[in-house]
Formats: structure tokens, C-alpha cells, sequence
């Protein structure tokens, strides 16, 4: 975790993001199963952070995103 020093805040907020996602995605796994609980953790996380990049104006992180939905929906359906 640390390299024998506190955190920076930064660290801690990266730290913490991560310690949530991970979370997340074991509760959805454990309510939906492995592939249908990964694919929702992946909709939920892209939801938080295309959230968060429209907050700081980045709407790079949108496009592609919604191209690899676009990707994965043709894969499986067209």
C-alpha cells in the first residue's frame, strides 16, 4: 500500500477509488454471477467516471467509451 510514509492525498483518493470499485464489482458478482455481474460493474463504472469526465470537461473518455459499448453490442448482436 504505502512505502513506509502516509499517503498523499492524492494516493488515499486514488487508494480509496479503488478500494470502491472493488467493491462494487465483488457485490455485483456475487448478486448476478461472473459474466453478468462484470458486464454490469462495467456499465456502473463507466457511468462514474463518464460522470466525473464531464464534470472536468473531458469528453474524450465518452466517445470512447460509447465505441466500446458500440463494439461489444455488434460483436454480440450484429
Amino acid at each position: 500500500m504505502s512505502a513506509g510514509r502516509p499517503l498523499t492525498r492524492a494516493e488515499r483518493k486514488k487508494y480509496n477509488r479503488a478500494q470502491h470499485e472493488r467493491k462494487i464489482r465483488e457485490d455485483l458478482i456475487a448478486q448476478h454471477g461472473n459474466e453478468l455481474g462484470t458486464f454490469y460493474f462495467w456499465l456502473r463504472l463507466i457511468n462514474i467516471r463518464g460522470t466525473q469526465s464531464v464534470r472536468e470537461g473531458d469528453t474524450a473518455f465518452i466517445r470512447d467509451a460509447a465505441l466500446a459499448l458500440e463494439n461489444v453490442h455488434r460483436r454480440h448482436f450484429g
